[in-house]
């Protein structure tokens, strides 16, 4: 017996790819039909603004899947029943089932792209990996800008599409990491191994966490170190020394400021520590970005001039 409960008796699908279903026809407009086509369920109600956002949305891409999935709408305020089965706390709730059984599903209002996104997924006509991919350098752009909420929620999108893509969770650990918290970021990188671990991306980020538990970071010890630094500004243990307290806070540009300094002044000081802290930032800071390329371009010319 299904878990839905529900009658084999009820009316019979109209054979177009939206309908307004009920509890009593579940079982045969959703668990029956999936077992010969996708069908996505749209948990709604007439009071529910993000429904009324989401609806014409997911309606319009379904049509335009041209029968690859279908959807049924199910007015939780009339059919109780499959909302509370399926433990439907908050509306909009969207469900994908194939052969008779959930299989995907999201809870809000979505923009298109990722409504569209993942009726290609449960039609098999995507490609995950560049699917993930996309999302992840999407995640990395509002990284750049500053936008660490937006930054997460494509994280954990293209994870929630692909949960082995290293570089998703890189991107999720440095989100955590660049909202303080440590212990977080440690830990959603705790379970990787193999070749996750040689990803550019988690390399980046676990030098930062690195760089962030070997220095001071609180705002009175930064504070003391920086007029320490102004006070003599030749005094390159006092650079080095703010340097480290920088890139621990996550202020890269700054801390390889005041190393590059150091290098300009003696080139192997303290048997070369500022450029070996340096070289820490730019792998903290990525490969790819505008501080390693530009950086490494200084410290060659302070090396080889």
């Amino acid at each position: 017996m299904s878990m839905f409960g529900g009658s084999s008796a009820a009316a019979k699908p109209d054979g177009s790819a939206i309908k307004d279903g009920t509890d009593a026809s579940f079982v045969q407009d959703v668990i029956e039909a999936s077992r010969q086509t996708p069908v996505i369920v749209d948990f709604w109600a007439p009071w529910c603004g993000p429904c009324r956002q989401l609806g014409p949305t997911i309606e319009r891409v379904v049509k335009a899947a041209r029968g690859a999935v279908r959807l049924v709408k199910i007015n939780i305020d009339e059919n109780p029943a499959i909302a509370g089965q399926m433990r439907v706390q908050s509306i909009p709730a969207v469900f994908a089932f194939k052969d008779g059984k959930p299989v995907d599903g999201f809870m809000g209002a979505q923009p298109e792209s990722q409504v569209k996104a993942f009726v290609e997924r449960l039609a098999g006509d995507s490609d995950v990996s560049a699917e993930a991919d996309a999302l992840v350098a999407r995640g990395k752009e509002s990284l750049r800008l500053g936008d660490l909420g937006g930054a997460a929620q494509d994280f954990a999108a293209a994870l929630q599409i692909d949960p082995k893509n290293a570089s998703a969770l890189a991107g999720m650990a440095r989100s955590y990491w660049l909202n303080g918290d440590l212990e977080g970021a440690r830990g959603l990188l705790a379970g990787l191994a193999g070749k996750a671990l040689d990803n550019p991306d988690v390399k980046s980020i676990k030098a930062a966490i690195a760089l962030a538990e070997e220095g001071p970071k609180d705002a009175e010890a930064l504070k003391a170190l920086r007029a320490r630094a102004e006070q003599d500004p030749e005094d390159l243990q006092a650079r080095y020394d703010l340097a480290r307290a920088l890139a621990a806070s996550g202020d890269f540009d700054g801390a390889a400021e005041h190393l590059l300094h150091i290098i300009a002044r003696e080139r192997d000081w303290q048997d070369g520590a500022a450029r070996a802290l340096l070289l820490k930032i730019f792998d903290a800071a990525g490969a790819g970005s505008t501080l390693a390329t530009e950086g490494r371009k200084r410290l060659s010319a302070l090396l080889f001039s």
